[in-house]
């Protein structure tokens, strides 16, 4: 399979809030996405985590 399961997250309180899709061969580097953090009930960006 070459798609994986990644962990989205929150850059402000470091929760883990999204789950996404990502091909790993393809894209090497780390995903970021402003997303709404429902912790912080703002948007913040999240990043990709183990």
């Amino acid at each position: 399979m070459a798609a994986e399961v990644i962990t989205m997250a929150c850059g402000v309180c470091s929760r883990r809030n999204y789950t996404t899709r990502k091909n790993r061969k393809t894209h090497t580097d780390r995903l970021v996405r402003s997303k709404y953090c429902p912790f912080c009930r703002k948007h913040t960006e999240h990043k990709e985590h183990k």
